[in-house]
């Protein structure tokens, strides 16, 4: 790569006017801009060194790998003049110019505690499911599959009660997840959830008398907005106390005050009131539900993936388990309408990333398009959206048509789900069975729609697009040989062992597009157990990052792998992070090469997923995820193969 040519290129397109201040983290530049839609898009589009674009929290992303964007960086602060200044000084300039948001922050909260229990409810919602499919009428017959194999009915009694759980139970692991957000202890938030759904309460019609007051017994099972309400006073107290009570004292009656406190609040005023407002909130998208109908569905059919580019969805299963209760529990409402749209849409971006993979010649996109198009059918679909869609621009419109048609016929036929899960093909669990035929119709229209548009506009307005891609051939005039000049090369495989303990997350499920797309390359995150990082192969130490939050190393079979400890950790500058390597050592693999403090990334507000990725996957045939569910450090993690 010449460093100073990229750099050029990347000055000429943003606009060198334009610039105000830049930065740089392991993988991209992060520029703040004047006015980003002088920016010359096609150009980064188009620029073979350059593996993507987006923007962020104020900042222009410009992705150019590990290894390469420090020297990028170097030669573009050399050409422009500009002052070197580190991420969390680029944050603050961003952010001089944007006004706080409430209902943003109140968003980006929800979506950090819920992201961490989506599997939990996912798990219930397909049980749920499961049991639905079981004891429905009418499905396969006048009798349910239960009724006609009554042998099966004590199954089905047990998955009911698995099923039910997560949700009945969902303060103590709201309560859990709230907080590790709010920085409070995470077990006296899971106390706080046991005491608002102990079967000891005697419900809303029985009192305790407390001094002459009146405190109902109200069970909190499957609400949220209650028990985020009662953790995040149990974080103030916590803090309080831990700050005021002396050292000796500090263990024994943080603790005590701090839950007691709290308990005594949530029965008197914040459980009552808060519950109020979930009831309201609850109760005002129904109305809404009610009230626009088949058009309001197509407006959130037709903006659902726009609102998912923002991860604005990610707060969404607060609303929905909201939306279930109502309806599973108590009969109100029409369900969850907000998994049938987002089933729409993610079949829709599937669908018009498949079409792309018929329309395009470049093998790298082919790739690309077929494993993306596969995982937005099953529900994930930022590969398909940042990797395809959004490169070529007009696949994500078609997409969003598709999808605002899809949602369209489904509020006009009120399907509805009955339970969380896939939001894809795989959807069909989790709706209503009566609905589940005129389900798969609207998915089904809602992938024509969207194949349709985009293969069509491709061939015609965008034909020109993809010829462009069509890879030249070269004609290679046979050159003939001695037999002893053949050398036979043989196939090399390689197997990664996971550098961390924790539990296992797939790529595309990362909150982070860089790597959720796979633009960086295949691989694995792990969300750790603990706090140190071991080399994943015998390998070279290639890039250590001062901040100590990133690394890059290179194994015997051309493996260039990156790690990196959390998501925007490089803000953090350093922090919580102690580097045991330095670039150039030789390294093999279960050695530790940096160690980091998991508290310290939370109390900053940020993620500590911890990304594996093979950053120059397109040299092997092959780069396969051998990990699933939790591991330990040393268990085999990644195959790759040439």
């Amino acid at each position: 790569m010449d460093y100073n040519k990229v750099a050029k290129d990347v000055i000429a397109a943003v606009g060198r006017d334009n610039l105000v201040a830049v930065a740089h983290c392991a993988t991209r530049l992060r520029l703040v801009l004047k006015d980003d839609s002088k920016v010359d898009q096609v150009a980064l589009d188009q620029h073979e060194d350059v593996k993507g674009t987006f923007k962020a929290s104020g900042q222009y992303q410009v992705i150019i790998g590990p290894g390469d964007v420090n020297f990028v960086y170097a030669e573009l602060i050399k050409e422009t003049g500009l002052k070197e200044v580190s991420t969390d000084d680029l944050k603050q300039i961003a952010a001089s110019d944007q006004k706080f948001n409430p209902i943003m922050a109140l968003i980006k909260l929800l979506s950090d505690i819920f992201v961490p229990i989506i599997p939990a409810l996912v798990a219930g919602g397909l049980l749920m499911a499961l049991r639905n499919f079981l004891t429905s009428e009418g499905l396969f017959g006048p009798q349910s599959i239960e009724q006609t194999f009554p042998a099966i009915q004590g199954v089905s009694e047990m998955i009911q009660l698995m099923s039910a759980a997560p949700f009945m139970f969902l303060p103590i692991l709201v309560g859990i997840s709230a907080a590790k957000r709010f920085g409070a202890n995470q077990f006296l938030g899971a106390s706080i959830g046991m005491i608002m759904t102990t079967p000891a309460l005697g419900g809303g019609e029985v009192f305790w008398d407390i001094f002459g007051l009146q405190v109902a017994q109200t069970s909190y099972i499957y609400q949220v907005i209650p028990v985020l309400a009662a953790v995040w006073v149990l974080s103030i107290l916590e803090k309080f106390f831990h700050k005021h009570l002396p050292a000796a004292v500090d263990f024994t009656f943080t603790p005590l005050l701090s839950v007691m406190i709290t308990g005594f609040l949530t029965f008197t005023v914040i459980g009552p009131v808060m519950l109020l407002v979930s009831n309201g909130i609850t109760n005002g998208i129904v109305w809404l539900y009610n009230t626009t109908g088949f058009l309001g569905m197509t407006v959130f059919g037709g903006t659902y993936s726009l609102i998912v580019m923002t991860g604005l969805h990610q707060s969404f299963p607060a609303i929905e388990t909201q939306l279930l209760t109502a309806f599973n529990e108590n009969g109100a409402g029409y369900g969850d309408f907000i998994f049938v749209v987002a089933s729409m849409a993610n079949v829709a971006q599937g669908a018009a990333t498949l079409a792309v993979w018929f329309l395009t010649k470049d093998s790298k996109t082919k790739g690309l398009t077929s494993s993306a198009a596969v995982s937005a059918f099953l529900g994930i679909t930022e590969p398909a959206l940042f990797g395809v869609n959004l490169k070529y621009r007009f696949p994500f419109f078609c997409a969003l048509a598709g999808s605002a048609v899809g949602a369209a016929v489904a509020g006009l036929t009120h399907v509805i789900a009955v339970s969380l899960g896939a939001a894809g093909f795989l959807g069909f669990l989790s709706i209503n069975a009566s609905s589940i035929p005129m389900y798969i119709v609207c998915e089904l229209i809602a992938f024509a729609v969207a194949f349709a548009l985009t293969f069509t506009y491709g061939k015609t307005k965008a034909a020109a697009v993809f010829a462009a891609e069509a890879e030249p051939v070269t004609p290679v005039a046979e050159t003939p040989v001695q037999e002893s000049e053949v050398v036979m090369s043989e196939s090399v495989e390689e197997t990664l062992v996971s550098p961390l303990s924790g539990e296992v997350v797939a790529l595309e499920n990362v909150n982070d597009p860089v790597f959720s797309s796979g633009a960086m390359g295949k691989g694995l995150a792990v969300k750790p157990s603990e706090g140190v990082v071991y080399a994943p192969a015998d390998a070279e130490v290639t890039i250590a990052f001062e901040t100590g939050h990133a690394y890059g190393l290179k194994t015997a079979s051309g493996a260039e792998i990156l790690i990196h400890i959390g998501i925007d950790t490089v803000s953090m500058e350093g922090d919580g992070f102690e580097k045991l390597v330095v670039a150039g050592d030789r390294v093999t693999a279960g050695t530790p090469i940096a160690k980091f403090d998991a508290s310290k990334i939370v109390a900053a507000g940020l993620d500590d997923t911890t990304m594996v990725i093979v950053t120059n996957t397109a040299d092997f045939a092959a780069v396969e995820a051998l990990a699933s569910a939790t591991v330990a450090h040393g268990d085999a993690f990644i195959k790759v193969a040439k």
